[in-house]
């Protein structure tokens, strides 16, 4: 059996199905084979796709390795590993262009917003989401990235993006791992420090979301909003 993709039947083959039929057509292991253009000796660029989604197991896991990571998957190297990183972040801004006219003022919003990039990474990210009078989203500023389980951030460290930007308010946002949102006690005394700090300063504190995966049976964020600890 040919491991190469041109000898595929024309109508099996990635480029020609997706001109034909539309890129819903082609499945997970299909759309990465374009980006990856070729494969190995071996391995088609659709089989090398195939590896990567047994691997990660997921098309979220996977546009949330970096490059470092993609690049010691067998058949990618820097440069592939580089035009995969570049398209799921071209879909993540996408997605938050296309909400950003939107005023944050709803965890559903914030989530949708935020959760491409969030909920599948492997350890914490912090992230706050600058706003302006009308809520909307007008920037956003990385405050820390921890281990797997914890990432840790003062509260000077988060307004101080807040502040020196002259935005009228702010979203605090970060994942679990886990994909379960629900918070812990540190999350909790944490949000309660922010409000103190946001209070003193004199700007908005709209909310602070956890980032989590769906689960039958939860929501895949928790906002501290929604439990009036934030007001």
């Amino acid at each position: 059996m040919s491991n190469l993709i041109a000898d595929l039947p024309l109508d099996e083959r990635p480029r020609e199905k997706m001109a034909k039929f539309g890129p819903g057509a082609l499945d997970n292991a299909e759309l990465l084979a374009l980006f990856l253009r070729t494969g190995m000796v071996g391995r088609s660029a659709i089989q090398i796709g195939r590896d990567l989604m047994q691997h990660f197991g997921s098309i979220g896991a996977l546009g949330s390795a970096g490059v470092a990571e993609l690049s010691k998957q067998p058949g990618l190297g820097l440069a592939k590993a580089c035009q995969l990183v570049a398209a799921f972040e071209l879909g993540a801004r996408a997605v938050r262009e296309q909400i950003g006219r939107q005023p944050l003022d709803a965890p559903e919003i914030i989530y949708r917003t935020f959760a491409p990039q969030l909920a599948w990474l492997r350890h914490e990210k912090l992230i706050v989401a600058l706003l302006d009078t009308r809520l909307r989203h007008e920037g956003t500023v990385e405050i820390s990235s921890g281990n797997l389980n914890e990432t840790v951030a003062h509260p000077r460290d988060v307004l101080k993006p807040v502040i020196t930007r002259g935005a009228y308010g702010f979203v605090l946002i970060h994942n679990h791992p886990s994909g379960d949102p629900s918070p812990s006690k540190a999350d909790e005394i944490f949000t309660r420090r922010i409000i103190d700090a946001a209070d003193l300063m004199q700007v908005k504190f709209l909310d602070h979301l956890i980032v989590g995966r769906p689960d039958a049976g939860r929501e895949p964020y928790f906002s501290f909003r929604e439990v009036g600890i934030v007001v």
